[in-house]
């Protein structure tokens, strides 16, 4: 074996023992509780009560008994779940000693875990401005191994974001209703400065159960004043000189920054999407709670 190979079995094996400690201490109950199971499934008859639905009862076995008979009911638990996972390039940013993309793979981990502990099927679909990579829905812990593997190794053929794009190729390759986490920094910006995304979040909203797992870091919030600066986009490749001494300049890119974000939160409500911003910096166990905690 080589020692690249080696070093990513110690990575995922890592990344394993401590957010398979988390979905077993924390998150199994909280996930349980707050994705439901997608349908109703028979489970027995009873003799009907006061106030039960005469849209359940059992003919057949009240005419066979001769007094009347309902139909019981319990919720599917098993679920589908899908991890739409941004590996764009923007996600190699950080600043406070752990990369938006690492933050990202360890919350996907987490939610992996706590799927498999309830008998779930997991599956992931890595994209950028192209969907990368998909790996459909199993259960087992060779499978969540496995896309723990590529959230670590997988390297990128393109650079940029469409999140549209992976929200249609969701709504195309899964066609019963699932449980959908999409986790990204959420900067998929158009030209014209607004969001990209939006006729597909709302098409993809109204066939899956879909959350947002949104992760920055704090330096984007705000630029520092730290003289002129040559900057790259991540993404496009482009260059440009900065004058971050300048006040116009820093207000005009925090202007910017508080614009997508207000925008992003008028679609979340709009669509009334269960969403949660985690910074790089804090606590995720707290924020997943949160999430958790609002269904």
């Amino acid at each position: 074996m080589g020692r690249d190979a080696t070093e990513l079995l110690k990575k995922v094996r890592k990344i394993e023992i401590r957010t398979k400690a988390l979905s077993h201490q924390i998150f199994a109950g909280e996930y349980h509780s707050a994705f439901k199971g997608r349908g109703m499934a028979f489970s027995e008859v009873r003799e009907y009560q006061w106030g039960d639905d005469v849209r359940n009862m059992d003919w057949n076995v009240t005419a066979r008994l001769r007094s009347p008979y309902v139909k019981v009911f319990e919720e599917e638990r098993e679920l589908t779940v899908v991890l739409l996972v941004d590996v764009s390039r923007s996600g190699l940013f950080g600043t406070k000693g752990v990369s938006k993309r690492e933050r990202i793979a360890e919350i996907a981990a987490v939610l992996s875990f706590s799927a498999i502990l309830n008998n779930d099927k997991v599956g992931a679909l890595f994209f950028s401005d192209r969907v990368e990579k998909f790996i459909p829905p199993k259960k087992g812990r060779s499978h969540l191994l496995h896309i723990i593997r590529e959230m670590l190794e997988l390297e990128p053929a393109s650079d940029g974001t469409d999140i549209g794009g992976a929200l249609r190729f969701l709504t195309n390759a899964i066609k019963k209703k699932c449980t959908a986490f999409l986790l990204s920094d959420m900067m998929d910006v158009g030209s014209d400065g607004h969001l990209r995304y939006e006729d597909a979040l709302k098409v993809a909203v109204n066939r899956h159960d879909l959350s947002v797992i949104k992760v920055h870091d704090p330096r984007e919030e705000s630029m520092p004043a730290v003289g002129l600066l040559h900057v790259k986009d991540s993404e496009s490749g482009e260059t440009a000189w900065i004058n971050t001494d300048s006040r116009k300049v820093r207000l005009a890119y925090r202007n910017w920054f508080s614009a997508v974000s207000e925008e992003e939160n008028h679609l979340f409500n709009k669509y009334q999407i269960d969403n949660i911003d985690i910074s790089t910096d804090s606590d995720y166990v707290k924020g997943l709670m949160k999430l958790f905690n609002r269904r």
